[in-house]
């Protein structure tokens, strides 16, 4: 009978495994001519608009989003092998609307899923990143996904994480941070009157 031990890191290896094996076109791969902008947007809230309206095919989103690149320039393209065109992105490219805390110690990983259902697991070549917006001192967190496509971290997914976090301190300070796949992520700092 295999231990508490090792069964965590087998579902943490499946899960690695399924999460990598995500299979998605190779938009990077591909070099069309652009073809010009289009009306459609993401919005803040991960709605996708098409001539102002909402798309509300579900399909039809996840397939719009297999194909999304953002390149060099910071513009954020839907990508065939024949053509390029440009759409707005209100903020993020996806919003993460879930986080699963998986494994224990130093096998802790935080598994994240998508409103178009993309999984991806917060480590070194996806990291979470948190801006601070300046007028209303609210943080915006964010994790990569693939290529330079972010996810918003939904406030309620945030607050988990916030809830799984140590508190961290350098130079002088304290920070909320927590460890994914060995790499350890800043959540924001600690005020004193925080403490």
């Amino acid at each position: 009978m295999a231990s508490a031990s090792t069964k965590t890191q087998i579902k943490l290896e499946d899960i690695i495994k399924q999460v990598e094996g995500q299979r998605y076109p190779p938009v990077e791969k591909w070099n069309p001519d652009f073809c010009g902008d289009i009306d459609m947007q993401i919005k803040r809230d991960g709605t996708w608009f098409y001539m102002g309206t909402p798309i509300g095919r579900k399909r039809m989103v996840r397939l719009f989003s297999t194909v999304l690149r953002k390149d060099e320039d910071g513009k954020t393209y839907l990508v065939t092998p024949v053509e390029k065109v440009g759409i707005e992105v209100e903020d993020a490219h996806f919003v993460a609307t879930s986080v699963e805390a998986v494994g224990e110690g130093t096998d802790k990983a935080f598994k994240f899923t998508t409103n178009v259902g993309d999984e991806v697991i917060a480590d070194a070549d996806h990291p979470i990143r948190v801006e601070v917006d300046e007028a209303t001192g609210e943080p915006r967190p964010y994790i990569l996904v693939r290529g330079r496509l972010e996810a918003l971290i939904a406030r309620s997914v945030f607050y988990e994480l916030v809830e799984n976090a140590e508190t961290v301190t350098k130079d002088g300070g304290a920070r909320l941070a927590i460890t994914s796949r060995g790499t350890t992520f800043s959540l924001g700092d600690i005020d004193d009157g925080d403490m």
